[in-house]
């Protein structure tokens, strides 16, 4: 499904403290295919935020991941392997209060998980934002859900956003246990189009971007048909299609 919509609005700080911010999500599978298309894609898509899920967690990962930063016009907020995975890119205009990465209890025979956490300003807007990679086993990942909402609550801020690749599509209990909190930004706003997975066959969302009740969604898609991002890109860049988000963040 996809929505013949404009480009969405451009980041920008009003007269009051509020904030307009884009937001990305997007699992890049290690950085193992085309880092250079990779960076080209999350660059056309200017975001303030990059929430990164499957980040490089072995040999070298602090420079691979800011080889991305750098060649995305980003810095490295936090995550990585202190998450298992997850991380949080930003640009300059962000104001960092703090960060933590968080291990979460590990089942035998399973992946470690782990989410990446921050809070930031931009602006007079306060925000806790965090990333996240939930389990491939059903119950792990209801459990992590949990987590992930006690998380975010815990941060102690006025809004907040998470996203990630949940490993589940919308109608999963999962999925659902999380949007009943907050707000699932495609579903609020659609732009763009909806399947994050997989590039070369589009047919399942279970990538996705949620904020808090009082934080307003102009739009939520996979950029498909943007300016600066070609369909060969996002085929070559990971194993996932990014989703982007225009989110209008009051002044706390």
């Amino acid at each position: 499904m996809a929505t013949s919509r404009p480009a969405l609005p451009s980041s920008r700080t009003d007269p009051d403290g509020s904030a307009l911010i884009r937001v990305l999500s997007y699992n890049i599978r290690s950085m193992r295919d085309d880092t250079h298309a990779l960076a080209r894609v999350i660059s056309a898509c200017n975001p303030d935020l990059v929430l990164l899920q499957e980040a490089p967690r072995f040999f070298r990962w602090r420079k691979k991941l800011a080889r991305l930063a750098r060649a995305s016009n980003l810095v490295i907020l936090t995550g990585g392997a202190t998450a298992s995975g997850p991380a949080i890119l930003c640009n300059l205009r962000a104001t960092v209060e703090r960060t933590e990465d968080v291990l979460l209890p590990l089942t035998p025979g399973l992946h470690r998980r782990g989410f990446a956490t921050a809070v930031v300003r931009f602006g007079g807007a306060r925000l806790g934002v965090l990333s996240c990679h939930l389990s491939l086993e059903k119950n792990e990942r209801y459990e992590q859900g949990g987590m992930l909402l006690d998380r975010l609550a815990g941060l102690g801020t006025p809004h907040a956003v998470a996203g990630g690749d949940l490993n589940e599509r919308p109608g999963g209990r999962t999925f659902r246990r999380i949007a009943d909190g907050l707000q699932d930004c495609w579903a609020t706003a659609p732009w763009g189009s909806e399947y994050t997975s997989t590039p070369t066959d589009p047919h399942q969302r279970i990538d996705a971007i949620f904020a808090t009740k009082g934080i307003e969604v102009l739009g939520c898609g996979v950029p498909v048909n943007q300016l600066g991002i070609t369909d060969a890109d996002l085929r070559a860049a990971t194993d996932h299609l990014p989703l982007l988000a225009a989110l209008k963040i009051p002044a706390s």
